[in-house]
């Protein structure tokens, strides 16, 4: 048996811990980083820098900072300097102050003891350490808000006041801390917060326009050629912009999609893929909620459901739905409703999430409604929708 292609050239490209060699549409943010802690590879004993990364879920701040980390890691090695970027995530380590800088030590020092030592002692090897080997490190801490909640101002106090107790020494050890939003930072005393907030970087959520270029990018060293069709990569778009903009559920839901393709041998990564990998993520409809449609919604919804499990594509115009609505009422031994009826029905599902309806511009009749099925396989949605119809309407 001759096996079959996948759809995938390299899935490995679409890993959470893959670091990107290109970050669309946050150019802006890397350049003022690097602005931030150019010093380090101009006057690395002069200064030391702290920055606070913030943004939603998905809005690429890790990746920016592992990016620019490989990038300064690059520009120091060229010059020579003995320089680490270190990555740590506080709420691997359940945001201890100890362990955490127990791994920005083994850097240099891999056999240096996991217990035994408090935070202030480790901070001090390290110092030491970075002194011994004339090195600078900046050492990001992501997911800053569970250290704050788990050690407070102390924690805080003692990284960003750190080269006060210095004084006269060479200046080695910068930060980047990494936030959800800032209401963390609140918490702090008053001292501690003032020695936080000196550079603060903000990443917006992505729009859908700058998520199909994200995903566009990962399809393309992703995937085979062909195997992702620009409409497909406009649905994940559009899932992912209703997720807060969130770039990493859209790369999920691209692999997820895949994996789907792969394992019914379709070679292609068509909606159908993405709405099953979808309710592999978030839960679709229940039986419950069928149950409270009134009965054209259900007549509506599975011309819906039938249509996007006959043609593979992500979208499709209140028209042609129309006319498969008809034909399901003439079925099911109903008179249709009207156009302005149906387009209540489609705004109705849209707002329980069912559908997704936007108005869009038709090449010869102008602005028309078109609606996706993004999150319900249309192959369950239909067999859910024809055993209710049938029971409400007393067939076997």
């Amino acid at each position: 048996m001759v096996p079959h292609q996948s759809v995938f050239k390299d899935e490995s490209k679409l890993d959470i811990n893959y670091i990107p060699q290109k970050l669309p549409h946050r150019e802006t943010q890397q350049r003022l980083l690097m602005e931030f802690f150019n010093f380090i590879l101009s006057c690395p004993e002069k200064m030391a820098q702290r920055v606070i990364l913030t943004g939603d879920v998905g809005t690429g701040k890790t990746a920016l900072a592992q990016h620019f980390g490989a990038n300064i890691t690059s520009g120091a090695n060229k010059r020579g300097l003995k320089f680490r970027y270190v990555h740590v995530n506080c709420r691997e380590y359940r945001g201890s102050l100890s362990p955490i800088l127990h791994r920005a030590v083994t850097v240099f020092r891999p056999n240096y003891p996991a217990r035994g030592y408090g935070s202030e002692e480790i901070l001090g090897t390290l110092m030491q350490v970075l002194d011994e080997e004339n090195a600078h490190m900046i050492l990001t801490l992501d997911e800053f808000d569970s250290l704050i909640e788990k050690e407070g101002s102390d924690a805080v106090y003692k990284l960003t006041r750190l080269q006060e107790m210095r004084q006269g020494k060479p200046q080695r050890l910068s930060f980047i801390f990494i936030m959800r939003d800032l209401s963390a930072i609140e918490k702090l005393d008053e001292s501690a917060k003032s020695t936080l907030q000196r550079s603060i970087i903000r990443l917006e959520r992505y729009g859908k326009p700058q998520l199909i270029d994200i995903l566009n990018e990962r399809v393309s060293i992703a995937f085979e050629y062909g195997a992702v069709p620009e409409d497909v990569v406009d649905l994940i778009a559009e899932l992912a912009f209703s997720e807060t903009g969130n770039a990493r559920f859209g790369i999920e839901l691209l692999w997820r999609a895949g994996k789907y393709a792969d394992a019914e041998e379709a070679g292609c990564v068509e909606p159908e893929r993405v709405r099953m990998a979808v309710s592999s993520i978030i839960p679709g409809l229940r039986r419950s909620e069928l149950s409270s449609f009134g009965l054209h919604e259900k007549l509506f919804l599975l011309a819906v459901a039938r249509y996007f499990k006959e043609n593979e594509q992500a979208y499709v115009s209140l028209s042609e739905v129309e006319k498969a609505y008809a034909v399901t009422c003439e079925e099911f031994d109903e008179t249709p409703n009207g156009h302005t009826q149906i387009w209540n029905y489609a705004q109705y599902l849209s707002k329980l999430g069912v559908l997704k309806t936007e108005v869009a511009t038709a090449e010869t009749r102008g602005r028309t409604t078109r609606i996706s099925l993004p999150s319900i396989p249309a192959g369950e949605l239909e067999k859910e929708l024809t055993a209710s119809l049938k029971s409400e309407k007393g067939r076997v």
